[in-house]
């Protein structure tokens, strides 16, 4: 193996065409259905999404070519780097056939891997006259990553955050603004679906799914505005696609085959963005790889959810999907990684799950801060809470092997930095972090 830690390719070796799992899938998909429970078609998903987007959502092409205006912009801090964490093995006192490399998604202009998908949304909706986004976003990497992409192909943004995270991630909200987005602490009284949250709960600290409704239902109002998703749907699991096929390029570079892939999983655009690539390339026979999800123990949607329809937020104005979910109007506990809060997960990352191609698992937040660290201190990155919940199973994978005296090559997505969420590890430095049980629906006392 190469004694290099850091493998990159150029810009011409980027990937000019995204992945499609859903060729591939051993089940095909159920069909979203509307509030009645009729399956839905492309008129009714035109309200809300370009029609680009519509046929990449039900597409059966494995490979779906990456605009040119895209590409574009995706070489302004694409491809990222694949690392291998020498310093960390060194850490955890690795023997030589255990070894960690992680994909590093934060050397994007938001921090994060969400301009991937922001980027081509921003793009279709533009081509199509579109003068208004609206979204939803948890930690906010996902509404900063829109709000820079609407700034780069003029098209406002109106952004509802989750309010537990708008309080806890003030620069989020600072920098969704000098791009140009207006922002909202969800639930509001803009809509009607926030104030009957309000009305319900005037304390609310708010969900994902509430925070949807009202971009939803903002959208549906005006033939001039769309509603943009980050993460759940299977376009977005297409656009992130580019993460998995860099890194496959990247790892047969460092002469390396990864047998576990980790992510972190919240509505499954990063792990789905790392991950659908080496499912392909285990069903070409080229690897074994497990696939690994890692979700926090606050709101274990794959781990401890149902698998049946449910909608996509809590007002019920968006399509109902077949997934795993804690149910559409459960509002987890306020932990630091916002983007990790939602109820559902990817019908695709479900399907997966349901069929045993992929593993979940669920972890709690304090575990993951102590990773995050750990990791921070080897590699001298910061990661985002939503990551460390990847770092803190890449560890534990790591050390299993070398309890058992076997090799074992980890991957996982190192999905985004922490530079902004500087309070969180403020809270844990002074041991003010707590875990939640999700079955008591408790904190847990350390």
């Amino acid at each position: 193996m190469s004694d290099k830690t850091r493998y990159m390719l150029d810009e011409n070796d980027m990937p000019t065409a995204w992945y499609n799992v859903q060729p591939d899938l051993p089940v095909p998909l159920a069909p979203p259905l509307d509030a009645e429970g009729n399956p839905m078609g492309p008129e009714q998903l035109a309200v809300l999404f370009p029609m680009e987007c519509i046929k990449q959502e039900v597409s059966q092409e494995r490979y779906i070519d990456i605009p040119g205006a895209v590409l574009d912009v995706f070489k302004t801090y694409r491809p990222s780097p694949l690392i291998r964490a020498k310093a960390l093995e060194r850490v955890l006192e690795l023997p030589e056939g255990v070894k960690i490399f992680y994909k590093y998604e934060g050397v994007s202009p938001a921090g994060s891997h969400k301009p991937n998908t922001a980027i081509p949304q921003a793009y279709y909706n533009k081509q199509e006259g579109i003068e208004k986004l609206t979204t939803e976003t948890g930690a906010g990497q996902w509404g900063s990553a829109l709000a820079i992409a609407g700034a780069l192909f003029g098209i406002d943004v109106e952004v509802f955050m989750v309010k537990v995270s708008y309080e806890q991630k003030p620069y989020r909200k600072a920098i969704m603004e000098t791009y140009g987005a207006r922002v909202h602490a969800s639930p509001t009284m803009l809509t009607e679906s926030g104030r009957h949250v309000l009305a319900m709960d005037p304390e609310s600290t708010g969900s994902l799914g509430i925070a949807i409704s009202e971009a939803v239902e903002v959208a549906a109002k005006d033939l001039g505005t769309h509603y943009s998703l980050g993460s759940v749907l299977n376009h977005v699991c297409v656009h992130q696609s580019i993460i998995g096929l860099e890194a496959i390029a990247q790892m047969e570079m460092a002469d390396a085959e990864p047998d576990v892939v980790i992510g972190c999983i919240g509505g499954g655009s990063n792990f789905a963005g790392i991950a659908f690539p080496y499912f392909h390339r285990r069903k070409e026979g080229k690897c074994n790889a497990r696939l690994l999800a890692v979700e926090p123990k606050a709101c274990p949607t794959l781990t401890a959810g149902e698998y049946r329809y449910d909608f996509g937020d809590e007002a019920k104005l968006t399509p109902q999907m077949e997934m795993y979910t804690l149910g559409h109007d459960f509002v987890p506990a306020g932990i630091h990684a916002g983007g990790l809060r939602y109820h559902g997960d990817s019908p695709l990352v479900s399907a997966l799950v349901k069929s045993g191609d992929i593993e979940a698992v669920a972890v709690h937040q304090i575990a993951c801060f102590d990773a995050a660290v750990q990791f921070a201190r080897a590699e001298g990155i910061l990661p985002a809470p939503e990551s460390s919940h990847a770092i803190r199973v890449a560890i534990d994978e790591a050390l299993a092997a070398k309890a058992a005296g076997e090799d074992k090559t980890v991957l996982f997505n190192l999905s985004g930095h922490g530079h902004f969420d500087l309070s969180a590890y403020e809270a844990y430095n002074a041991k003010k972090l707590v875990d939640y049980d999700f079955a008591a629906g408790a904190m847990l006392q350390e």
